[in-house]
């Protein structure tokens, strides 16, 4: 087993029906670039009725028919919002709870310390976040998983990883293995995956090659480290 192998993206999640939601950060091969994708997949009519939105650098969830909707709470959020020198990206409403405390001069675990996998049982959706620090022409980043200790929901464990950028490398969470009833959550450390310089090379790669059925939207940013230049791509299955 080759411990420091790089991933294909599209072949990690080809084939595969359900990955639900997840999240890349890393930097491009030429290591110009700082990069970050979202997306997310959806089974129920619920889950398939949402669309991103662009507020600014910020990215909103929002449904696509709103009469549709039957529990807001999990699936209108901000996944990508920004503080200072700092891009937060999260499955859930706890990227305002990272904001909030960075605000407040804290840690991404401290406010991730707050917060538990979502209340969906049997599922017990994990939650995963991942923030982007930025430095001078350069950047570390950290991801996080939170979900459920047992079968029952009862307690709730938390991983933390933490990474120096390195060029063409990025890593991979997701929510889940793939489909099942209950649905199999996430396990081990994030997924190494390789990450070119182009974005709509690692754009169509992600999109085309998540299951068709359930994929929802997708986002991608690269942003330049000399320059803090944002490109952004961004595909609604709803649109």
């Amino acid at each position: 087993m080759d411990i420091y192998k790089i991933n294909d993206m599209g072949e990690l999640i080809n084939g595969n029906p359900y990955v639900g939601r997840g999240i890349v950060l890393g930097k491009s091969e030429d290591g110009e670039n700082a990069v970050v994708a979202y997306f997310i997949m959806g089974r129920s009519e619920n889950s398939r009725n949402r669309v991103f939105v662009e507020d600014g650098s910020e990215v909103i969830i929002y449904p696509f028919d709103e009469s549709k909707v039957e529990d807001p709470s999990l699936i209108i959020y901000s996944p990508i919002r920004k503080f200072e020198n700092k891009l937060v990206a999260t499955n859930g409403d706890q990227t305002d709870t990272v904001i909030e405390f960075l605000e407040k001069g804290k840690t991404f675990e401290e406010a991730l310390d707050t917060r538990c996998f979502e209340p969906d049982g049997p599922n017990w959706t994990p939650r995963i976040s991942g923030m982007i620090t930025f430095g001078e022409n350069d950047f570390s980043y950290k991801m996080s998983i939170l979900k459920s200790a047992d079968a029952e929901g009862t307690e709730c464990n938390r991983f933390t990883y933490s990474y120096k950028a390195l060029k063409g490398l990025g890593h991979f969470i997701h929510t889940y293995v793939c489909d099942g009833n209950p649905i199999p959550t996430f396990q081990g450390e994030p997924e190494r995956v390789a990450v070119p310089n182009d974005i709509d090379e690692f754009t169509d790669k992600i999109w085309d090659n998540l299951n068709e059925n359930n994929r929802i939207s997708l986002y991608v940013r690269y942003i330049n480290l000399k320059t803090g230049e944002e490109v952004n791509r961004m595909i609604n299955k709803n649109a």
